[in-house]
């Protein structure tokens, strides 16, 4: 069990430091049958692909109860709300309408929109895989931009291409489905093409503050054994700089940009288009060693043998309900790294997600946790590095992908069967600490 430092307060974040929570549009939304389909409601319809053989086509139900969450919004006091623009939704006649009730309902709560473009839930008969999807998401950005720009002042492209990448395409685990392994490098390529073209179509468009939620975590070697370190290297690139690399440094780790298509030097320059603000999604650092020649269970996942590493397990840790290992000294670990890997090339950053799947609405655990992050992070802010923000993933209890409706990331719980919320323990937890911090 997890257990906050009730008695010792949370350090105070400088004046002006952004605190939000985060949610994304196929997970909260429903309303399927206002909205073209998506890559995720495809995959949910085959058989065995989702745990609880659920979908999203009611989720939440936050299309008719924005009104409801943003007044949750306003009763926690964040400063900021990031929620993602369902592609789909836009594609559909009127779709734009509904983000322009959200966005006008945040303003009038003091609440600052920040706005995620993208959040896996690619149209159907769009694929990643082609050229053409980078352009079209840039076209589709710069129709987002032109209706909500007015209003919304805070942009991210993409996010978590990497799990996009890695889940959607090379093992199967997420939507579209493929299991494609190191074949699926295409994937990641034009996603990040399509993150510089919406970049420069944000700025066309007169936007100034623009960013994208990577997923970073530190990388654990097995051991000091010249096998684990490899394998630990090679992982790291995978999960951490393939999609930094890129951004912050104009180039790919060295071999990687012969895996990937087209005109790759010329692509780099549009993916390295100057941002203002760097993302950070975290949840865990990854313990990796050499392969050990067998499928492992991970996570949730079964990762083939013919990787060149191997995911192993963190001892001496508590886990969340997920399974996954709760080290918050990892977000410390994590920043610290990112601000001497990329000196004076990392923006100011922004934790774009932290956060936690725990039961019932008494989630001390769930209050250990934050409280134990936001500490880190605060290390991270005295250690030097440039961090402007925080938000908790998630505000309410969703459609958790593959998982469906069995865990439970938000501070406020929904009944599914009748769309009740309630606040849990940790969203008053996390009220008093914002107030605390003005």
């Amino acid at each position: 069990m997890i257990r906050p430092m009730a008695t010792n307060p949370i350090p105070q974040f400088p004046a002006g430091f952004l605190w939000g929570v985060s949610t994304s549009a196929h997970q909260i939304e429903g309303a399927a049958d206002l909205r073209a389909p998506s890559v995720w409601d495809a995959f949910t319809a085959e058989p065995g692909r989702v745990k609880d053989g659920s979908t999203a086509a009611v989720a939440c139900d936050h299309y008719h109860r924005y009104r409801e969450d943003v007044a949750l919004l306003a009763d926690l006091g964040v400063d900021a709300y990031r929620f993602s623009v369902s592609w789909p939704r836009v594609d559909s006649p009127g779709g734009l309408d509904f983000y322009d009730r959200l966005v006008d309902e945040l303003c009038a709560a003091g609440i600052r929109p920040v706005a995620t473009l993208f959040h896996w839930d690619l149209p159907v008969g769009l694929d990643w895989l082609r050229r053409e999807t980078a352009e079209r998401f840039a076209q589709y950005t710069a129709a987002v931009a032109a209706r909500l720009g007015d209003r919304v002042g805070s942009w991210l492209t993409l996010n978590e291409p990497a799990e996009h990448t890695l889940l959607g395409h090379a093992l199967g685990a997420h939507a579209p489905g493929r299991q494609l392994l190191f074949d699926a490098l295409p994937a990641a390529h034009h996603q990040l093409l399509g993150h510089g073209l919406a970049v420069r179509a944000l700025r066309a468009a007169g936007a100034t503050d623009i960013g994208i939620a990577n997923s970073h975590g530190p990388t654990w070697p097995a051991s000091h054994a010249a096998e684990d370190l490899e394998a630990a290297a090679f992982y790291d690139i995978l999960l951490n700089r393939l999609f930094a690399d890129p951004l912050l440094l104009g180039r790919y780790p060295e071999g990687i940009d012969a895996l990937m298509p087209g005109d790759v030097e010329a692509d780099l320059k549009v993916i390295a288009e100057p941002i203002d603000r760097y993302g950070v999604n975290y949840y865990a650092p990854t313990r990796v060693g050499a392969p050990q020649g067998d499928e492992i269970e991970f996570g949730g996942l079964t990762l083939p043998a013919e990787l060149p590493f191997s995911v192993r397990e963190i001892e001496d840790r508590p886990v969340t309900d997920f399974g996954w290992p709760v080290v918050p000294e990892g977000l410390t670990e994590l920043l610290t790294g990112l601000r001497d890997r990329y000196g004076d090339r990392l923006p100011p950053v922004v934790i774009t997600e932290n956060g936690c799947s725990y039961p019932g609405l008494d989630d001390q655990d769930r209050i250990g946790y934050l409280d134990g992050h936001i500490r880190a992070l605060h290390d991270a802010l005295a250690a030097g590095v440039d961090v402007r923000g925080y938000f908790v993933w998630s505000l309410l209890d969703n459609f958790e992908w593959a998982e469906g409706y069995a865990r439970r990331f938000g501070l406020v719980h929904v009944d599914f069967a009748t769309l009740e919320r309630t606040p849990k323990a940790s969203y008053g937890w996390f009220r008093e600490v914002l107030r605390a911090q003005r």
